[in-house]
């Protein structure tokens, strides 16, 4: 049941609860493949084929089969497994540099702004990523979203859903963990977080994947707000 008194702070899931990266990495590959020639590019192929090698190299790190790595050396090796496979062999060093920050530059869901920065006026509002800290301050300016701190994996060392991350924000944010709010599009985040004393918000994103989405297609349990957008959970918490 929701606890509105005990609320202090709203954290965010980023990739897919509060950005569009699907979208946003079709179009800047598009735009790559287009630069060396090619203009009939399945940008949404390479997006999701993009994105299908994140959690695996992410395991990698959790299960300790490697040192810590941020989230940027990720996507750039996933980049590098795949170009040739797209055609986009030709791409230069500076080319995939640049295509490789279009994770900086993830445009936000047309409720996220307005949602965040009502919630604003009343909790602290973080992320709550495995992005890498710079990622996320970039991507923040860029898409001009009004967070008071950065929660993410280099904070903690550690990538969701890794039991440091959701204690760490606790502890960062006062040490009640009901006073701590997790909003995100993914159940398995949202149980997570609820496993450890947080209170919960699903937000249904069902085009994060566009039509091939298979998992999150709805909410799996009671979480104590269901939305359809940050918007809705801001109404949810009398923004």
């Amino acid at each position: 049941m929701l606890n509105k008194k005990a609320v202090k702070a709203v954290i965010f899931d980023t990739f897919g609860t509060v950005v569009d990266w699907r979208s946003s990495i079709a179009r800047e590959a598009r735009a790559a493949a287009q630069s060396i020639g090619i203009e009939d590019f399945d940008g949404d192929s390479f997006a999701d084929a993009w994105r299908a090698g994140y959690h695996p190299k992410m395991k990698e790190v959790r299960d300790g089969v490697r040192p810590w790595t941020t989230n940027d050396v990720l996507h750039r090796e996933r980049l590098e497994d795949i170009v040739a496979d797209f055609g986009l062999d030709a791409l230069d060093e500076a080319a995939r540099f640049d295509l490789n920050r279009a994770w900086h530059r993830l445009a936000p869901w047309p409720d996220s702004v307005p949602g965040i920065s009502r919630l604003k006026n009343r909790y602290i509002v973080s992320t709550f990523s495995n992005g890498s800290f710079g990622l996320l301050v970039n991507l923040s300016k860029n898409a001009k979203i009004p967070w008071d701190g950065i929660l993410c994996s280099d904070v903690f060392r550690a990538f969701k859903p890794a039991r440091e991350c959701y204690l760490g924000a606790i502890e960062l944010l006062g040490g009640e963990p009901q006073s701590v709010m997790l909003c995100a599009a993914h159940n398995y985040d949202l149980s997570q977080g609820r496993k450890y004393g947080m209170q919960t918000a699903y937000v249904d994103r069902p085009l994060e994947y566009g039509p091939n989405k298979k998992t999150d297609l709805k909410a799996e349990q009671d979480w104590e707000i269901i939305a359809t957008s940050i918007e809705q959970v801001a109404d949810a918490l009398d923004c």
